[in-house]
């Protein structure tokens, strides 16, 4: 098993150090632009090879995607991270031209390769990697969901006092502080509805506190979040290579489920070795499903972008 990870900053490298501590590939290789700086997060990760206890061979390369040659999984994280203020919409017309050369150098030597995107804007930029790769739907994944869903359960923990790992949830909908939607309704302890537990105020702040949760982050680091985010890219490369058949909102191509069509957004799909394999439906209420419709339609004003600079 080979994988890529393509993009060696902060998230980049804590998804690849995940990856190498769980030993979910033979060779993981680590790609940047900037010279030597993947080469060098490369060789610190590998030096904690016998103080953690892993076989992975890391590899750290300066922009030669000949050396990613017969990837399994490629990550790509690459791209401009979101600085305080800028909103994710921003990013498109410095992120896209990156993501999609990325992309297809990756395919050049890896035609086989499932395809993760975690650079913002995410729905978008997995909408750019569907239209412009002509990949199978199910090899191009958007990670935001995973991410969004973990700092859902994190301030339910919060509210309930409780451990984040006895809680389910899932967030749907677009990557973005104003298209999330935490499924409240949905979320529980232990079997238990999170709604017998919590009243309508401390649900709404919890949904509130979830859908700023980036820039919750942001505005304290003065950067964009890493562990979390690479913690989730990492989860989901581990779905695929051990074929976990796990349920993770990903951003995926829609072709009508959720009342929706030509477009990526985050729903609950099935992870496993082909990458997602099918949409779960959830049966959406009526407002969640206007919700999820006011999502999208601002995702796609986001897309129409990639339209007007001729990317798709």
């Amino acid at each position: 098993m080979k994988i890529t990870v393509v993009g060696a900053g902060a998230v980049g490298a804590t998804c690849a150090d995940n990856i190498a501590r769980k030993e979910l590939a033979e060779e993981l290789v680590l790609l940047d632009i900037k010279e030597g700086f993947a080469e060098g997060k490369a060789m610190d990760m590998m030096q904690t090879m016998t103080l953690l206890g892993f076989d992975t061979k890391i590899k750290g390369v300066t922009n030669d995607y000949a050396q990613t040659a017969g990837s399994d999984v490629a990550v790509i994280t690459s791209g401009l991270p979101r600085k305080p203020g800028m909103t994710r919409e921003e990013l498109i017309g410095i992120n896209a031209g990156i993501v999609k050369g990325v992309a297809e150098n990756i395919l050049k030597f890896s035609p086989n390769a499932i395809i993760i995107v975690i650079s913002n804007p995410m729905d978008t930029m997995t909408y750019l990697a569907l239209k412009s790769l002509g990949l199978p739907k199910n090899r191009i994944i958007g990670m935001g969901g995973i991410l969004d869903s973990a700092r859902f359960k994190y301030y339910l923990s919060v509210a309930l006092n409780c451990n984040a790992s006895d809680l389910q949830g899932f967030v749907i909908g677009g990557h973005g502080d104003t298209t999330m939607i935490p499924l409240t309704r949905l979320a529980t302890y232990q079997g238990l509805p999170v709604s017998n537990l919590l009243d309508e105020a401390q649900l709404e702040k919890v949904a509130a506190d979830t859908m700023v949760g980036g820039a919750t982050l942001t505005g304290l680091l003065g950067t964009s979040a890493w562990y979390a985010p690479g913690a989730a890219g990492a989860a989901l490369v581990e779905a695929i290579v051990l074929d976990e058949k796990k349920v993770f909102t990903c951003c995926v191509a829609l072709d009508g489920e959720y009342g929706q069509k030509d477009i990526c957004l985050g729903v609950p799909v099935v992870i496993g070795k082909n990458g997602w394999e099918k949409i779960v439906n959830y049966k959406l209420n009526d407002a969640e499903q206007a919700k999820f419709n006011k999502s999208a339609e601002a995702v796609r004003n986001m897309n129409a972008v990639l339209h007007d600079m001729k990317l798709v």
